[in-house]
């Protein structure tokens, strides 16, 4: 059965901890990163995700390497990315990555899209900003043709036309890693995920959960109405920031320092007003574990649930602790719960086998047509069914 799934993604800044001074080198940042992930899979946690970044102070530039890497040090955990730029990566160059690391894999890949929030990228990369919204949309169609067919002849306007190119290797079993279409704003982002039935991520940790709503709300709706099943079968994936400690305010005093020099939010909001109005959670495992529940009560059930945990210059040490707490005290209870809760009718979180398993049940078919059909359960389009 294919239940909630719960993990953490990791934005993989370089920052300096407030409270010793110290900065930590690239390469430590990196190695813990990877220690973060395989500490996470023997937690039991479902995901782990990396961000893309090409500016200090990130260093996951190459998100399909890392993970790669850290495919062969573990064994059951979902390897995905909480941001591939679609708008300046080459979509050939996306199919043939992840193509690879599903091999690597053994097909616990998955890979989220997005324009990213760095302005400067686009140039870097020889692409305008002022067409980010254009080149998801053609990009996106082309890595789906690339995927989904053997051949590909193709033109568009964002770069050279192929010729009966093949992108290698293929899908391993001839199924694409699952897609999720992250979005912070974009109803643009929402119809596309809905026109593929692919996965919607909204990585709700800035902005107030009504935002949020509307966003995920047009996903539900578009995705029934483009016959991809009920709206509530949609599948949602959600951000999340916590920090625990077994007593409240002992984690309140400790990350308040983390929080105040953070690189994104720090000098903005009080420790205690951007907890009122955004998701982070800052206290105890049984605060977390409501604050958490209380989404389905936001936005329904959904799929995925991934937490940020390693940010703002927290050492190593803390952060393992974090996952310590995480996957004994939380994720068990929330598992339960918001799996017991879920509708025999609304599909769990996406995994390759089930996947491969739904395409051989439906008489074998072409991944192509898939595109039409719930990606985790291989119904057909609800029009289809009636």
């Amino acid at each position: 059965m294919n239940g909630m799934q719960f993990g953490i993604f990791t934005v993989g800044d370089v920052t300096r901890d407030p409270t010793t001074g110290r900065t930590p080198t690239e390469a430590e940042r990196i190695d813990a990163m990877v220690t973060i992930a395989q500490h996470a899979e023997d937690v039991g946690l479902d995901v782990f995700a990396t961000g893309e970044h090409h500016n200090p102070p990130f260093v996951p530039s190459s998100p399909t390497t890392m993970l790669g890497y850290i495919a062969a040090r573990t064994e059951r955990l979902i390897l995905s990315t909480s941001t591939t730029l679609i708008t300046t990566n080459d979509p050939v160059k996306i199919a043939e990555d992840f193509a690879m690391l599903q091999h690597l894999a053994k097909g616990r890949v998955d890979v989220m899209l997005g324009r990213g929030n760095t302005a400067p990228v686009y140039p870097w990369f020889g692409k305008d900003i002022r067409q980010a919204i254009p080149l998801t949309v053609e990009n996106y169609h082309l890595l789906r043709e690339l995927w989904d067919h053997d051949v590909v002849t193709w033109e568009g306007r964002s770069r050279t036309p192929l010729q009966q190119f093949t992108a290698t290797p293929r899908p391993l079993d001839g199924v694409a890693p699952f897609v999720w279409h992250g979005s912070i704003r974009s109803p643009q982002i929402a119809e596309l995920a809905a026109i593929h039935g692919d996965g919607f991520f909204a990585n709700n940790i800035f902005w107030p959960k009504e935002h949020f709503q509307q966003l995920v709300g047009l996903y539900r709706e578009r995705y029934e109405h483009h016959g991809q099943g009920s709206a509530d079968q949609a599948i949602v994936g959600l951000g999340g920031q916590v920090f625990m400690r077994r007593n409240s305010q002992d984690a309140v005093n400790e990350f308040r320092p983390y929080f105040d020099h953070a690189p994104v939010y720090g000098g903005g909001p009080s420790l205690e007003e951007f907890t009122e109005a955004t998701p982070l959670t800052v206290g105890s495992p049984q605060e977390v574990i409501d604050s958490t529940l209380s989404f389905r009560e936001t936005f329904g059930d959904y799929q995925r649930q991934l937490f940020l945990m390693d940010h703002a210059g927290l050492p190593l040490k803390t952060v393992l602790e974090q996952l310590d707490l995480l996957g004994g005290e939380v994720i068990p209870v929330l598992r339960r719960e918001m799996d017991g809760m879920r509708p025999a009718h609304v599909p769990g979180g996406p995994r390759h086998a089930a996947r491969v398993a739904a395409r051989e049940s439906a008489g074998g078919t072409t991944p192509s047509a898939l595109i039409a059909e719930d990606t985790v359960t291989g119904r057909a389009p609800a029009a289809e069914r009636a």
